[in-house]
């Protein structure tokens, strides 16, 4: 009875640990995740970050495609955050608020989806949510239309929301996020009319 109770202690010793570890390396991975593309996060980086082996990581998760779709299954929704408003103000800086905390790595996780299945799905995930978002925040405008005049509107307000517009305007063009946000404006304003808050 002894033994068995000492065995089952053990086994739930090892259990823990290994769980543990599992959980180190997704950290660590999601660290990596924000800064690095895939090519340069490397098994190496991630197994010090979660101080284990490299050998450890490939016994636990078998490949670094699987470890990299894990680790971004686990980081959850990451679209804009549903904020509705009827003032366009508040809308484009809650958007502009968000890429400026993520919108170079979801440009880097971009570059990395046409060869990753799981940066696909998770990054589709993102569109799906945009749509929603975008076809809330401007429900009133968007249910006044029909068919393709409606579609039209909801893909090019998507377009002025989206991170690409982002990268352009304050990456590319090198626009103060005050600037790129009054041209975000300017653009919504040209598709919808002005409001009284526009």
């Amino acid at each position: 009875m002894k033994c068995d109770s000492t065995r089952s202690y053990v086994m739930k010793a090892r259990a823990e640990a290994a769980a543990a570890t599992r959980a180190r390396i997704l950290d660590s991975c999601r660290v990596l995740l924000v800064t690095h593309s895939f090519e340069d996060m490397t098994i190496d980086a991630i197994s010090a970050g979660a101080n284990t082996t490299t050998r450890t990581v490939m016994r636990i998760f078998g490949s670094k495609e699987e470890l990299f779709a894990q680790a971004l299954h686990s980081l959850g929704g990451f679209g804009i955050t549903p904020i509705v408003s009827k003032d366009l103000n508040a809308l484009v800086s809650g958007a502009y608020d968000f890429y400026e905390k993520v919108g170079d790595t979801v440009i880097r996780w971009l570059g990395d989806e046409a060869r990753l299945p799981a940066m696909h799905e998770h990054l589709g995930i993102g569109r799906k949510h945009l749509r929603a978002w975008v076809s809330k925040a401007f429900e009133a405008k968007l249910d006044a239309l029909e068919g393709t005049n409606r579609k039209e509107l909801l893909d090019a307000l998507i377009v002025a929301f989206d991170v690409y517009t982002w990268k352009l305007l304050r990456r590319d063009f090198r626009l103060s996020a005050r600037a790129a946000q009054a041209t975000t404006k300017r653009m919504i304003v040209g598709l919808i009319g002005r409001d009284s808050n526009g």
